[in-house]
This record gives structure tokens, sequence and C-alpha cells, in this order.
């Protein structure tokens, strides 16, 4: 019994010996991309954020429709998102502050804190 252990644990200090015992680093990198590291080299443009709503109402019309408006903001520009109902929707843009919201084939007029508005030139109110 003590020839077999002997030999057993000869075949297994051979069976080791014979692997590779070489040095080698595993990195959480993956393989090497060179258009990776051209990129890191190369400045990223900023990415430029979608504006955050301020405000959202829904408004009633005099014609008894349906309107609701997102008022729009990145910081610098004013905007508003109009979606009458059943319809679909339109991004209305302030040229000048304190003005009116246009876009083509549709106009606002009113802030985010005003209990009526006018939209396509019907009175609307909260």
């Amino acid at each position: 019994m003590n020839k077999r252990f002997t030999m057993i644990v000869w075949v297994a200090a051979a069976a080791l010996a014979g692997c590779d015992q070489s040095d080698r680093t595993i990195t959480a990198e993956g393989p090497y991309d060179p258009q990776a590291n051209a990129a890191n080299g190369a400045a990223a443009a900023p990415v430029k954020l979608p504006p955050s709503i301020v405000a959202s109402h829904p408004y009633r019309c005099k014609d008894n429709s349906l309107v609701s408006i997102d008022w729009l903001s990145d910081g610098t520009v004013n905007s508003a998102r109009a979606t009458p109902k059943g319809g679909a929707a339109v991004t209305l843009s302030q040229a000048e502050a304190g003005g009116a919201y246009t876009a083509e084939g549709a106009s606002l007029t009113g802030d985010p804190q005003a209990k009526s508005i006018t939209y396509n030139g019907k009175s609307c109110s909260r």
C-alpha cells in the first residue's frame, strides 16, 4: 500500500511539473483594442442633456377642447410641448424671454404659473 501511495504522489508531481508555470497576468481590460486607446486620448465632446420639465398642466379651452402643456427649460432656453387631446405633440420655442412660444402652425402665450393661456388663438384655463 505504501508503494501504491508513493507511486500516485510521483505521478501527480510529474503531471504538475508539465504545467505551464509562466507568469500570466489577467486584467479586466480585455484584449488590446487600438481604437479604444485612440478614443481615450481624444477629448470627448460634452453631452447636451434634454430640457427638464419645469411644470406640466392640462388646460380646457373655450371650445371645450383639451390641451396639455409641458413647460420646459434647459437653464438658458425656454420651450413648451403642447399635446392636444388626441393629437400629436408640438414643441414650441420662445424667441425672446417673456415672448410668445411659436412653432410651425402653432402658437402659445403664457407661462408655467399662469392660470390661463392662449393656444392657437384659443383662450384656455386650468
